[in-house]
Formats: structure tokens, C-alpha cells, sequence
């Protein structure tokens, strides 16, 4: 079995050239692999406070931008303020910026460091199970605007990218399976086989650290071969969609109430269902997949998903052709994850609706 503390790095092809995934066995040693010259750090606000100690005399703290990892702080409108401080800090071309933490900082980051003083270099340490096995490699970066999710970003990829799982010691449990829903959103795109295998050990991956490591590197491999095939999501990489297009639904209906691992979850579930009835998938690919899903975001029975929010945040999805066609990451007969487009019509809400309805938990 692999795990972290053997498996030292997985080299990422981009069109930057290649970037490498390190991995460390204690968080002392990560910081310590960081330059202090030249460097700015922005860092998630809990994961500053947690780890303080870890900076001493490693990282010089005043350079050091400090933001609360929400979904408001990852917009446009917010982006000034972070442009401000670097500018302040003396920011030059031959300098690097550091994130540390989860998608949030990640996406900030890249954003920033692909547009200040037209690109500066930077490096990700994620924090998160979620960023840790899927976000922190293949280069993007999306921002919010004007309430929108994700509308925008660039393709900027990392030096380098840092990881140690005992970030993921301080996670609460919601956070560690939003991690993992994104893994099973990943282990499903790999196929049937794949999936049975981490639905076999679903429940141990919160316990065993092996168990944990072993799939965040799968995770990464798997990843790995469509972002260095398609880095500019313009073919194969776009399977990645998978459950996202109802899963930023979710999540801009709520107001971000359900966290996107959660959300791309209940997304993926939704997916195969409307696979299902529209006779693309098998009954039998569909509850191969839905009771490891719909356990994975069981704690959010009482989080109500307004639908006409919901429909409408479909409708604006970036990855539709136009207003009336919608465009879906389904599986096939086989369990293959394939892509296609619909119509956005009564038939299809008629199927979503009858999903939340009656094979979900989640209030509708």
C-alpha cells in the first residue's frame, strides 16, 4: 500500500512545464522546505491561528496575508484589497506568493499570481482533504463575481504543490467528507471497478491514515492523466464536471450552507439518477453508486435547497451552450462517464424534482 511517507512525489505535466507534488511525513518539515526569501504567504485565518508555531523562524510573519476562507472572500470585489497588500509589501516579478490552505486561498491565489504585474510565480500547501486529493493540481483557478459561482478565473499552474495529511488531523468531519466526496466524484469518473473499491473501504478512510493517504494519491493519479492530456478543459478534462453542474446549483441556492464536497456529492447522486430515467444508465450503476453518496451527505437532511434558486443557478451555469440547453456529466450503460447536452424542460425538472422527492434527504 502506498502511503505519504513513502511515496515522495508525483511530477505534473502543464504547459509551464513540469510541477511537482511533494509529500511530507510531519508539517515542521513542510515549512521548512519553504524560501523565506522573497516570499509572500496568504493564508487561510484558522490555519494561522492552529499552526502558529510551525511559522517561528521559518517564515517571516509580517508577510503574511491573513483571510477568512469563505466563498465572499473569493470574489472580484474582494480581490483589490489582496492586490493592495502585496503591492504594499513590495511584491516584485522574481518573487513568490504562497498559499496556504484549502480551495478558497488556492483559487485567490492563482487568480492573483497569474494577473499581478502580468504573473508571478507560487506554490500551494493544501490544508484541506478536498484541495489535498483533487483542487490542488491542474491549474485553475475560479473566482466569484456578483454572486456568481465561479465565473471567473484563469489557468495558472503552481511551482510546486506541498502536502502533509496532518493538516488533516484538525479538519471536522464535515470537512473531511467534503474531501471525499470530491474522491468519489474522481474514483467514479476512473470507473465501476474503482468505485467499488473505495465504497468497499469507505468507512475506514476516516480512520486509518494509510487508507486515507493511499486514496488522496489515487486520487492525484487518476486526475493526473486527463489534466496533462487536456490542461485547458477543453475535451476529456471536462468529465470532471461530474456532479458539479447541480452541485454549484446546490450550493449558490443555499448560499453556500452545503460545502462543495457536499454539494458535488448530492450532485454526482442527482446525476446518475437523471442518467437512470432517462435510460442512458442501468438501475444497477445507479445503486452501485447512490447509498456511498447519499452517506456521504446525510448530515444536511435540514438544509433546505430553494428550487427556484436552484433552477435558476442551473440555467446560469458557465458550462451551458445557452439558456435553454444544459450541459450534463452522466453515466453511461457501462458505468463510463461521458458528457453530452439537454434541454432544459419539464421532463428534466420533472426527474430532479422526483430525485429529492423521494431518493433523497435533502429538503427540496
Amino acid at each position: 500500500m502506498e502511503v505519504l511517507a513513502v511515496f515522495k512525489s508525483i511530477d505534473i505535466k502543464s504547459h509551464k512545464g513540469l510541477y511537482t507534488v511533494e509529500f511530507f511525513d510531519n508539517i515542521s518539515k513542510l515549512f521548512s522546505s519553504i524560501s523565506i526569501k522573497n516570499t509572500h504567504v496568504i493564508i487561510d485565518r484558522k490555519i494561522f491561528s492552529l499552526y502558529l508555531k510551525f511559522f517561528n523562524n521559518k517564515l517571516d510573519k509580517t508577510n503574511f496575508l491573513i483571510i477568512e476562507a469563505t466563498e465572499k472572500n473569493k470574489s472580484l470585489e474582494k480581490v483589490p484589497n489582496y492586490i493592495k497588500w502585496l503591492v504594499s509589501n513590495k511584491i516584485r516579478r522574481s518573487h513568490t506568493i504562497v498559499a496556504i490552505g484549502g480551495g478558497i486561498i488556492q483559487d485567490i491565489t492563482c487568480y492573483i499570481s497569474s494577473t499581478i504585474l502580468r504573473g508571478v510565480s507560487w506554490e500551494f500547501v493544501p490544508t484541506t482533504l478536498l484541495a489535498q486529493a483533487d483542487s490542488c493540481i491542474g491549474s485553475k483557478s475560479s473566482i466569484n463575481c456578483y454572486g456568481i459561482k465561479n465565473i471567473l478565473g484563469t489557468f495558472n499552474p503552481p511551482k510546486k504543490v506541498l502536502i502533509c495529511n496532518d493538516f488533516l488531523n484538525t479538519l471536522e468531519d464535515i470537512e473531511v467528507k467534503s474531501g471525499i466526496g470530491e474522491m468519489l466524484k474522481v474514483h467514479a469518473i476512473a470507473g465501476p471497478n474503482n468505485f467499488k473499491k473505495i465504497k468497499k473501504i469507505y468507512d475506514n478512510i476516516f480512520e486509518d491514515k494509510n487508507i486515507m493517504s493511499e486514496k488522496i494519491i489515487k486520487s492525484l493519479k487518476i486526475k493526473k492523466k486527463y489534466i496533462e492530456k487536456d490542461e485547458f478543459d477543453t475535451g476529456p478534462r471536462n468529465i470532471f464536471n461530474y456532479g458539479h453542474t447541480f452541485g454549484h446549483a446546490i450550493e449558490s441556492a443555499t448560499n453556500f450552507k452545503i460545502p462543495h464536497g457536499i454539494a458535488v456529492s448530492i450532485g454526482c447522486d442527482v446525476a446518475n439518477f437523471t442518467s437512470m430515467k432517462l435510460n442512458i444508465t442501468t438501475k444497477e450503476i445507479f445503486h452501485l453508486m447512490h447509498n456511498t453518496f447519499k452517506k456521504n451527505y446525510q448530515e444536511f437532511t435540514k438544509v433546505k435547497i430553494p428550487r427556484d434558486k436552484f433552477y435558476l443557478a442551473i440555467k446560469n451555469d458557465k458550462k451551458n451552450l445557452n439558456n435553454s440547453t444544459i450541459s450534463l456529466v452522466l453515466p453511461d450503460k457501462s458505468g463510463k462517464i461521458f458528457i453530452d447536452s439537454y434541454k432544459i424542460n419539464k421532463n428534466l425538472m420533472k426527474i430532479v424534482d422526483n430525485f429529492f422527492d423521494n431518493f433523497s434527504m435533502v429538503k427540496f
